[in-house]
């Protein structure tokens, strides 16, 4: 009995189980659309944070505006400047700039969709095809595919610049901010610096920083305009501060090549200044002198730049060559350092002239000399002894002690108002020896000597004649 009731039981088990089957299915069924409408939630997510994260109307509306008002700002820069663009954009393969490109590109049909080539080319040149969105010819959204080859919503075709040719010169490159979304707060901070970093306000403020200055000088960094700024200065110091008196102005040629070969004196080398605007107050040509300077002034902070932008140029023999061959008035102290760094017991006894280099140079180039003695400098800031430790630090031959610096500071350099005199003797001719004399130092150094003795005695005959060092 027991044997039959088990048979019958296990007969009975498919049966209830071919039975639960289809039950089973038919509620999966219904239940897989509502999974897949509705996702469970995010574990540890609370509403507060969901809401959180949520984007709020107000910020998003905000960064719309501010990328509406920046594509209008490069729009009409480009607008502005598009005839400053390069013109070898112009002979490339895209169509020309301006009103006949858009008329070109307005007469254009579309390319085959089944090209891809094609039809990216023609987004960006038409605003968009069905397969090609107008969002491809948005330059600010085509910025990263330009600067790194590609992306997959961007294709490397884009970041082609010969491809992009209308929309890449009508418009310029974005910054990389304008590449991220930021925060409502953030974004005003960027948009400012969007504006700021543009190239229209570079170009404004490139023209405020180069007002009062040349945009082109000359080989040698001459700036007229400079000059004409600082010819007040120039003025007083020659006319009222040291009442400079010039006589035999007149030696000096009116036009073509001349040496004028000057004593160096002062501790401020002020003498150059002075004699350029003698000769151009002065003189009836007016001619304007290009002084030759020692390396340390060039070099010197503010000091080597005023005087470079006032005429002076570096000493050396291929700069005064050059100057000669254009037939420049240049002016030469063939002291040098050892002229400026005389001490006061030594004022008005000149120093060696060197190896007579710039005898050598009017003996190639056929050059006349005319000397010339400055009188008055020397009292300008008398020295009465000189510190060298320090000189390598700082760049300078040596730290003048004047009787006010530098006990006074800065204010000690100010210079006396001593009575100047510039005396110009007459010429010396070197035109019968020839280019080939340069090469006989004896001949050289005779000349040289020469020249010394004149200046020497213009200089001795001047201060015998002088009552007062600041009256004359």
């Amino acid at each position: 009995m027991t044997l039959q009731k088990k048979t019958a039981a296990s007969a009975a088990t498919p049966k209830r189980a071919a039975a639960t089957r289809p039950a089973t299915r038919k509620k999966a069924g219904p239940a897989a659309p509502a999974t897949a409408k509705k996702p469970a939630p995010q574990k540890g997510a609370s509403p507060v944070a969901r809401e959180r994260l949520a984007p709020e109307p107000a910020v998003v509306e905000q960064i719309r505006e501010l990328e509406a008002q920046l594509d209008r700002l490069i729009d009409q820069a480009s607008r502005r400047d598009i005839s400053a663009l390069d013109t070898e954009d112009d002979e490339d393969d895209g169509p020309p700039s301006g009103e006949d490109a858009t008329e070109e590109i307005s007469r254009t049909e579309p390319p085959a969709e089944h090209d891809p080539d094609a039809v990216g080319d023609h987004a960006q040149r038409s605003g968009g095809t069905p397969d090609a969105p107008r969002e491809f010819a948005n330059p600010r959204r085509l910025g990263f595919a330009q600067r790194s080859g590609g992306t997959p919503d961007a294709p490397r075709e884009f970041a082609n610049p010969r491809r992009l040719g209308f929309a890449q010169r009508r418009i310029p490159e974005p910054r990389p901010s304008s590449l991220s979304i930021p925060s409502a707060p953030e974004s005003v901070f960027d948009t400012a610096r969007e504006l700021l970093s543009t190239d229209f306000y570079l170009r404004k403020w490139g023209r405020l920083g180069m007002r009062g200055r040349s945009e082109e000088v000359d080989d040698f960094g001459y700036d007229p305009v400079y000059e004409a700024k600082l010819t007040p200065l120039l003025d007083f110091l020659y006319a009222t501060y040291f009442r400079v008196e010039t006589t035999g102005v007149e030696h000096v040629p009116a036009q073509g090549r001349c040496l004028l070969v000057a004593n160096h004196s002062g501790t401020l080398p002020l003498d150059g200044v002075m004699l350029r605007a003698a000769v151009k107050r002065e003189h009836a040509g007016t001619r304007d002198v290009r002084w030759l300077t020692e390396d340390f002034i060039t070099h010197f902070p503010y000091l080597g730049s005023a005087m470079n932008r006032l005429g002076a140029v570096r000493a050396n023999q291929e700069n005064a060559e050059r100057l000669l061959d254009k037939d420049q008035l240049v002016a030469v102290f063939p002291e040098g350092v050892k002229g400026i760094g005389k001490l006061f017991k030594e004022r008005y006894r000149l120093q060696r002239f060197g190896r007579g280099g710039f005898i050598k140079l009017c003996l190639r180039t056929s050059t006349p000399i005319v000397p010339v003695a400055v009188m008055g400098a020397e009292e300008t800031s008398p020295l009465l002894f000189k510190i060298e430790h320090l000189s390598k630090a700082l760049g300078v031959p040596y730290i003048p002690v004047t009787p006010t610096f530098p006990l006074l500071g800065p204010l000690g350099l100010l210079p006396a108002p001593t009575k100047w005199r510039i005396q110009f003797g007459e010429p010396l001719d070197l035109t019968p020896h020839g280019p080939e004399a340069a090469d006989d130092e004896i001949l050289v150094g005779k000349l040289g000597e020469r020249v010394r003795t004149a200046i020497q005695g213009m200089l001795d005959r001047a201060v015998g004649a002088r009552k007062n060092v600041f009256f004359g």
